[in-house]
């Protein structure tokens, strides 16, 4: 193992985070759009387009949260046939399905509670995978990468959209003062939850550099493994696929 995925997850029992997501759950979905200007929507689109999906397939949805990006694979132009969503917390989960109804998308996009570690679905059974600003909250990411690999069809590919810390020195002071000043300020005063805005900023800086994330990738056995700096760095689009054994 290398460097990198050993400090890939620190701190991050699974009770505690699902509990915290599950307390600002009602309020979740305003400040994702309100605390990224909106941008968040443009991210999960590149996502999606990056699966290359063909109308076909059965696509996860890892750390789904309230679902935006199994709605954006499920309503793209083509759209995965079907989507399975898997997150630990349940009020998320609770929020995601009422969207889901009013959306029309109940008969296909299911929403299920589980581990990332534990991904409740068979082997070789999803042709793509996605994770949305979860894979830092998972205990140890690296055990979810496997999962998600041995869950694939050879030849799927895998989308992981994650937070970084710019590398360009004024966007990067920008960034900070914003993540640590102003971030949790709002985060707070909306969702009602004083330590869930103070953690997002902590768990973005601590988490690994992305040739560190794309290297446990590879050590997992995927592929064609790429890394693309999105809105001056703030986020990266990990792109990988498993391999086609035949």
């Amino acid at each position: 193992m290398s460097s990198g995925q050993s400090t890939l997850g620190r701190d991050k029992q699974p009770d505690r985070i699902a509990g915290m997501f599950d307390a600002i759950a009602p309020r979740y979905d305003l400040l994702n759009h309100l605390l990224s200007g909106g941008l968040d929507l443009r991210w999960r689109t590149k996502a999606v387009r990056s699966l290359a999906l063909r109308g076909g397939e059965t696509v996860l949805d890892l750390c789904t949260g309230t679902a935006d990006l199994a709605v954006a694979a499920a309503t793209a132009s083509p759209g995965a046939a079907a989507v399975v969503g898997i997150d630990f917390a349940g009020q998320m989960l609770r929020l995601g399905q009422e969207k889901l109804a009013r959306r029309g998308l109940a008969s296909r996009v299911r929403l299920v509670q589980g581990d990332a570690m534990r991904i409740p679905l068979a082997s070789a059974s999803i042709d793509a995978a996605t994770v949305a600003f979860g894979i830092r909250n998972v205990e140890r990411p690296e055990t979810a990468f496997a999962d998600v690999f041995r869950v694939l069809r050879p030849g799927g590919h895998l989308a992981i959209l994650e937070f970084s810390v710019p590398r360009a020195p004024g966007v990067r002071r920008a960034y900070l003062a914003y993540f640590r000043h102003v971030l949790p300020r709002v985060g707070s005063f909306i969702s009602g939850h004083s330590s869930a805005y103070t953690y997002l900023p902590a768990s973005v800086g601590s988490f690994p550099e992305p040739e560190q994330v794309m290297g446990s990738l590879a050590a997992t056995g995927f592929s064609q493994i790429s890394a693309d700096s999105l809105s001056l760095g703030i986020v990266y689009l990990y792109s990988a696929l498993k391999p086609d054994q035949r």
